[in-house]
């Protein structure tokens, strides 16, 4: 049988990702209309990596969330600034954008910021006349924008009452 904590998260999942892709969609569309799906598509995907069962995890998963694709997308922009899109550079970006994480002990946000080396340097491949900063920071907010609505639904719709020695 299936939980009621199960339906609750699978709504919040549901809804944090709709409202993110709507969100997503239309602030991008305010500066690179173009590339509002990919605004859309990271907002969404952003709110569901980030939203966990439990207030205390959605909060460490958020900050993850935000740290790692701003290192990524720092790497991404730096990378197109002076190349052009090639699957080599993805390679390189990452890597670099890895082991910066690593440099400087944050590690777990390796992944998130490997993750949005690729989708912005993919995206400035698929609109190549889209500026490298412009692509950059509208990958960052429509990151946060699913973030904030991740975060949102755990504090309007609160799980199963968590252990007190959980900040």
């Amino acid at each position: 049988m299936i939980s009621f904590d199960a339906i609750r998260i699978a709504f919040q999942i549901a809804l944090a990702s709709f409202v993110s892709y709507l969100l997503g969609f239309y602030f991008t569309d305010l500066f690179h209309a173009e590339s509002a799906s990919i605004g859309g598509l990271w907002a969404a995907i952003s709110s569901i990596v980030v939203l966990q069962a439990s207030r205390h995890d959605t909060w460490s998963s958020a900050l993850l969330r935000v740290i790692g694709t701003a290192i990524g997308a720092v790497i991404s922009a730096a990378y197109l600034i002076v190349l052009p899109f090639n699957p080599f550079g993805i390679a390189v970006s990452i890597f670099v954008a890895v082991l910066l994480c690593h440099a400087i002990r944050v590690p777990d946000h390796a992944r998130l910021a490997a993750s949005t080396v690729a989708v912005v340097i993919v995206t400035a491949s698929i609109h190549p006349a889209l500026d490298p900063i412009v692509n950059a920071a509208l990958r960052l907010s429509e990151s946060f924008i699913g973030t904030v609505m991740a975060v949102l639904m755990v504090l309007i719709w609160r799980g199963p009452k968590e252990p007190s020695n959980v900040a």
